[in-house]
């Protein structure tokens, strides 16, 4: 059969070898019940489309490498057996059954992450959104150009599953310095973002079934990484100290916990030292885990920011999860992992076999920043920027919600939560705010369904104040008095 070229229609302008190309080739695949179909010669296929041969020879040359033409020396060039290996529509398929899905994918069906994340400039009052319009744009790009007129070679290459070393170090050493956490540098892998190192925990340390405790209302995505990871989820509730180990000493069985004990997200509760004590006996005394959030632990406004968690483990059993997303910006996906020495092995061998490693240059600015003093300086401006914030929020919020809505005392973070009296409560107030232009998330929605929780945790507002400045807060908050008064 001869390939007919009427019907090939080609607009003018550049880009007509690849026009051409992709019509033969749709032409070709597209033949039914055809095992040998004969192309013009390109002289001859340049004249009856009126193009250059050199358009044709372009267009044939592409169809040779990918194998749809080939050609025999004095017979001419064929496209041959193609529309028999080409899978025609089968009405039967229609009734075949479905094809299994893994269990990952019916863990990740349903699972929207554009809904569970705020895109957009900050607004009053988003949740998890640091004062990043005051972060230092000019150091920052000019510590990125520093790097890539300098860039060393060996950066240029594959690095070190667990990043940059030097980063690694400077980590350990703020570590020690700020936070009291002594580690070695060795002991810190670099990860994208706080959720990221969670997730390596869980697929690290997890199997399909194995039961975690998790505070109750909690960050719905670590209960979604952790899920993911085939994990069933124990909700414990919380009180004014933060999670309930009282309760927790019920649930022998579980293979790990996670918290937020600085300052638990949502709620804004800190974990209190007995508490803390009490859950590091209890993951010895199962041999469990604990991965501890430490999202947002350097903005404490009354003294010096809580020495973590991990800092009073003397068994090996926290893992620190640790971010730059609350001082830097969220955009930046920088943050860290600090690991018990035993399973560093595991996770480097983990984390190779994934995405490696964040981009160098990254890397090294960072490094740089923090050697630098830009980081320290700037976790103090910070730490004012968003005590300043807060402040804005409870003073302007007293006099119009005050009576009804008290505040609760806010000594840390970056966000603050009031319960409400009922569920319809809740409802009607998000939805007014939404309509006059401002974010405030719904504290049922921390929840997790049918778990422990305590009642005056069921319905309520949850509120970040550090995103926008003040004079925003003041303007989101006479927005509100119209929507709810």
């Amino acid at each position: 059969m001869n390939l007919d070229p009427a019907g090939i229609t080609l607009n003018g302008g550049k880009g007509l070898a690849k026009q051409l190309y992709l019509a033969l080739r749709q032409r070709i695949l597209a033949t039914p019940d055809t095992y040998r179909i004969k192309l013009p010669t390109s002289r001859n296929l340049a004249l009856a489309l009126q193009v250059s041969r050199n358009t044709v020879v372009r267009a044939y040359d592409q169809l040779y490498a990918e194998g749809i033409i080939n050609s025999r020396v004095g017979d001419g060039t064929y496209a041959d057996g193609l529309a028999a290996a080409v899978p025609k529509p089968d009405a039967r398929i229609s009734a075949a059954p479905v094809m299994q899905q893994s269990s990952m994918l019916q863990r990740l069906r349903g699972y929207d992450t554009r809904r569970r994340m705020s895109d957009g400039p900050a607004r009053a009052f988003r949740l998890g959104i640091p004062a990043y319009d005051l972060f230092p744009n000019e150091i920052w790009g000019r510590l990125h150009s520093q790097f890539w007129r300098h860039a060393p070679l060996a950066q240029m290459g594959y690095g070190d599953a667990a990043g940059s070393v030097r980063l690694r170090e400077l980590i350990a050493a703020y570590l020690r310095q700020a936070r009291g956490l002594v580690c070695a540098p060795s002991q810190i892998m670099i990860t994208a973002g706080a959720l990221h190192g969670i997730a390596l925990c869980a697929q690290l340390l997890l199997d399909a079934g194995d039961k975690v405790a998790i505070e109750n209302p909690c960050y719905p995505s670590a209960a979604a990484a952790l899920t993911v990871a085939g994990a069933q989820l124990v909700g414990i509730a919380l009180d004014q100290d933060g999670m309930d180990t009282a309760q927790l000493a019920q649930h022998a069985d579980c293979r790990m916990a996670y918290v937020t004990p600085s300052h638990q997200y949502p709620v804004g509760v800190t974990l209190s030292l007995a508490r803390r004590l009490e859950l590091l006996a209890w993951a010895e005394r199962h041999n469990t885990w604990i991965i501890e959030d430490d999202y947002d632990g350097e903005y404490r406004y009354d003294g010096t920011p809580l020495a973590p968690l991990a800092a009073l483990d003397h068994s090996g059993r926290v893992l620190y999860v640790g971010t730059f997303s609350k001082i830097a910006f969220p955009g930046l996906r920088l943050g860290y992992l600090v690991l018990p020495p035993k399973l560093m092995p595991a996770l480097i061998a983990l984390r190779a076999m994934g995405d490696r490693h964040l981009p160098a240059a990254d890397q090294a600015v960072m490094a740089e920043f923090i050697a630098a003093g830009h980081f320290q300086r700037h976790i103090r401006r910070m730490r004012r920027a968003s005590r300043a914030r807060r402040d804005a929020l409870m003073d302007a919020w007293a006099p119009l919600f005050g009576q009804q809505l008290p505040l609760p005392k806010v000594a840390a973070g970056l966000h603050l939560s009031l319960p409400l009296a009922s569920a319809g409560q809740e409802t009607e107030l998000v939805a007014k705010a939404l309509a006059v232009g401002v974010e405030i998330n719904p504290l049922s929605h921390f929840c997790l369904p049918g778990q422990n929780l305590n009642p005056l945790h069921r319905a309520g507002l949850a509120l970040g104040f550090a995103g926008v400045d003040e004079a925003s807060i003041r303007r989101a908050l006479l927005s509100l008095q119209q929507a709810w008064l």
